[in-house]
């Protein structure tokens, strides 16, 4: 009951008043309107009745803001007009009991404040807080280790991690005549395909039949990596799967289902697939891998050109590191070896040409090359907690420390002419994961095999790197082509396989190296053994993107 009468006075008494002998009301208050007429006649109540707080203790933190607002309380006379006795508003404990606080004795302020009431100045009103809010602070934590417990690949030299590699370092060419079209047409017949691929045992029969090549390579690959990482079934019912993510992207998405959707479209819309705009969209195949799993953590897909990979594979170890994941799936897929994706990179003036002799057209840093090889496949690395997966006795290849990405701003396919984003990107890969430049002893480069991009990486590597003689550097691609969103996982798994066996695996067709190319700085065309401190591996892509991601030894 208190309440009403106790906010209304409060009103009242905050209101910019001047302090004389009389307080007298201002002629303006005669014209206002009747609600403030009647603020001013309590007013002139309360300054009749009025004495001045001297001394004595404040009953609340209530009555101490209204003595450090105005410096008086209302007396017997005002509360007896209202009907209310005078302990309904500053008792001991009516307030007490009505805002829970405690009797506090006037402080500095409100002894100040009270000198100034009687100074006859006005006084501006200010509510302070009765009480101070205290913002906690996080404990400092050390931050969360991500390694590497799992790999799959499909690639056009091997769908298992020990038989690719086995073929990177004996320098086994997966590039061929291309035999899943005709293409005899076309100025470039040559790419990185994948000649015998099945599903059995992988996906269920009736999606492999629906589902574009990007996603049942995803899948597949996806779901190896599980098995190299020890997911049973066992292991999989005891995993929390709210905190299980899938983050594998892809650069062109499900090509072959969209264009044979237009092609029935000639038709009628009635022979167009059910499934072509699902199965056609870059993030199906993390949704699609993430139901099959039952995985409830982050979920989406990222698609930055041949950047791709790296790209999903430094967000998926973000999620770790924040405490949203435990253990994430990450990567990329592509399959774009199809009409409309030869016919485009060839429009491009992008493709090699060599097709009388595929398996040397893939010459990165040489200076006989002619562009690019398109490849296809998938690499899906299974990134887990340190602690995670130790509690699980999962075995550890690798170690991830970091990475970073950066954009060129220059040219839509072109890189910067300086490598200007390039050595941002490596530089801030470094700094974040905490590695000196001088650790890192290899480099699995981008190198497409193009006439700009190949000596540009080269000389930021230089740059970044030059001082450091045990460096070696190689590409992936002069052997398997360019896998466009695929690329960077699949290179990742090459890069932690050099880790794991000491083995760097050579640069094929680097027979005429272009002038300014030190080969020292290069492997050669036969494997070389190198006890790798810390790896770097880079992507690139259209639209000046640039990514690197850095692994180690776990220790």
């Amino acid at each position: 009951m208190a309440a009403s009468p106790l906010c209304t006075w409060l009103v009242a008494a905050c209101m910019s008043v001047t302090a004389d002998n009389e307080f007298a009301p201002k002629p303006s208050m005669v014209q206002c309107s009747k609600r403030l007429s009647r603020w001013g006649k309590r007013r002139r109540v309360l300054a009749q009745c009025s004495d001045f707080a001297r001394g004595g203790s404040i009953s609340s933190s209530i009555q101490g803001l209204v003595s450090s607002c105005l410096a008086f309380e209302p007396c017997d006379q005002y509360c007896s007009s209202k009907g209310l006795p005078y302990s309904a508003f500053f008792g001991d404990n009516a307030l007490s009991s009505l805002f829970g606080s405690k009797s506090l004795p006037p402080n500095r302020r409100q002894r100040r404040t009270n000198r100034g009431s009687h100074s006859g100045e006005t006084m501006a009103v200010a509510v302070q807080p009765a009480k101070e809010v205290t913002t906690k602070k996080k404990p400092l934590t050390e931050q969360r280790r991500v390694v590497v417990t799992g790999m799959g690949v499909m690639s056009p030299i091997g769908h298992e991690p020990d038989i690719f590699y086995n073929n990177l370092l004996e320098g086994v060419s997966g590039i061929s005549e291309i035999e899943s079209f005709d293409c005899s047409h076309f100025p470039t017949r040559i790419a990185g395909e994948i000649k015998s691929f099945s599903t059995d045992g992988w996906i269920a029969p009736k999606l492999s039949k629906r589902m574009d090549k990007f996603m049942l390579y995803m899948l597949t690959a996806g779901k190896k990596a599980l098995a190299d990482g020890g997911i049973t079934e066992d292991v999989t019912d005891e995993l929390d799967k709210s905190r299980c993510g899938v983050l594998i992207g892809s650069a062109m998405g499900g090509m072959k289902v969209f264009n044979d959707a237009i092609e029935a479209l000639r038709v009628s819309y009635r022979k167009m697939n059910p499934f072509c705009v699902p199965f056609a969209t870059t993030n199906m195949g993390s949704a699609m891998l993430a139901m099959d799993l039952g995985w409830m953590g982050p979920n989406y897909s990222i698609s930055t050109a041949c950047a791709t990979s790296n790209f999903c594979i430094l967000n998926a170890s973000n999620h770790i590191i924040r405490g949203e994941a435990d253990m994430m799936l990450c990567g990329g897929s592509d399959a774009a070896i199809i009409p409309i994706g030869l016919g485009g990179f060839v429009a491009c003036r992008a493709l090699s040409q060599r097709n009388n002799d595929p398996t040397k057209a893939s010459r990165p840093w040489d200076t006989n090359r002619d562009g690019f090889v398109m490849g296809e496949g998938a690499g899906v690395l299974l990134l887990e907690e340190l602690e995670h997966a130790k509690k699980r006795g999962a075995k550890i290849y690798a170690e991830f420390l970091g990475g970073s990405f950066t954009c060129d701003a220059y040219h839509m396919t072109e890189p910067h002419p300086d490598g200007a984003g390039v050595i941002l990107c490596i530089e801030s890969a470094l700094a974040r994961s905490g590695v000196s430049r001088e650790d890192v002893n290899y480099i699995n480069a981008h190198a497409t095999s193009t006439l700009a991009g190949d000596f540009r990486e080269y000389q930021a590597l230089v740059r970044c790197f030059g001082q450091n003689p045990e460096l070696k550097v190689n590409s992936t691609k002069s052997m398997i082509g360019h896998l466009l969103g695929a690329a960077g996982a699949v290179e990742a798994v090459a890069t932690i396989q050099a880790i794991r066996t000491g083995w760097v695996h050579p640069n094929i067709n680097l027979e005429s190296p272009e002038e300014g190319v030190d080969t020292d700085l290069l492997v050669g065309s036969k494997k070389e053994r190198l006890d790798i401190k810390v790896a770097l591996s880079n992507s690139f892509g259209f639209g000046g993107h640039n990514s690197s991601i850095i692994f180690a030894p776990y220790k």
